[in-house]
């Protein structure tokens, strides 16, 4: 029984070592490297991480992060509807004395949208009056 498992392991090795095709000496990889590792720059000598920026040359500046996706601007008139998305705390203007603007009515709140402001109803979006080019006088 064991000289059987010895011939059946020892035919299997066998068998395998047949099919096996010969590598590439150790340390050499054909054209371009490992199979893994063609179309990558071979790595530079050094430490593991390269320094933030190499002498003589200026360090590359903190990107800030990308612009905040404000909506489009769109010049309103009296009688159109400001979208809900402009009507969002964010464009509403608290501060309408700091800005030069009358207090608003009841109801009604100063928007800015661009350079303009805008006098909207509250509840329905309506545009009672527009102040064009606010910013630039």
């Amino acid at each position: 029984m064991k000289n059987r498992t010895l011939l059946i392991a020892a035919l299997a090795a066998a068998h395998a070592a047949a099919f096996a095709q010969p590598g590439p000496p150790p340390g050499r990889h054909g054209p371009g490297g490992p199979p893994h590792m063609q179309g990558h720059r071979p790595p530079t000598a050094g430490p593991q991480h390269a320094p933030m920026h190499r002498p003589g040359m200026r360090p590359m500046p903190h990107r800030p992060p990308p612009p905040v996706a404000y909506p489009e601007y769109r010049r309103y008139h009296r009688g159109d509807r400001l979208p809900p998305n402009l009507r969002a705390r964010q464009y509403v203007v608290q501060d309408w004395r700091g800005h030069g603007l009358r207090q608003p009515p009841r109801g009604y709140q100063w928007v800015q949208n661009g350079s303009d402001y805008v006098l909207a109803a509250v509840a329905t979006g309506i545009i009672s009056a527009v102040v064009i080019h606010a910013l630039t006088q």
